[in-house]
């Protein structure tokens, strides 16, 4: 079976850094791509950010300039560098991982979500 383990969520005021990582372990044979989701209360789970193998990026219009996704494929891990945060930012952050298996060539998994709160 394949784990994805979120870490660094946490409280910050506006305007303040958090960084966060997500580690993927178990049986893959390669991880196709990665990202960041987030879901606020009442609101519809969205993509923040995504990295290709390659290292193709993508961001949602309202965290580019301020997040930056990076990969450490040899780690199979994830990072979510997010600066100049808002209170608009808060929300549980999900770590996505799109991964060729023994079984499927691309099968998604999802890490269990670490809580960003921005408030002074």
């Amino acid at each position: 079976q394949v784990q994805l383990v979120e870490s660094g969520g946490g409280l910050v005021q506006p305007g303040g850094s958090l960084r966060l990582s997500c580690a993927a372990s178990g049986s893959m044979f390669k991880i196709n791509a990665m990202g960041w989701y987030r879901q606020a209360p009442g609101k519809q789970r969205e993509l923040v950010a995504d990295i290709t193998r390659g290292g193709t990026t993508n961001y949602v219009d309202s965290v580019k300039g301020r997040f930056t996704i990076s990969s450490d494929n040899a780690k199979n891990m994830v990072y979510l560098q997010m600066n100049s945060l808002k209170p608009e930012d808060t929300a549980v952050y999900y770590c996505k991982a799109d991964l060729t298996t023994a079984w499927e060539p691309h099968q998604n998994y999802w890490g269990q979500g670490t809580q960003v709160t921005v408030s002074s």
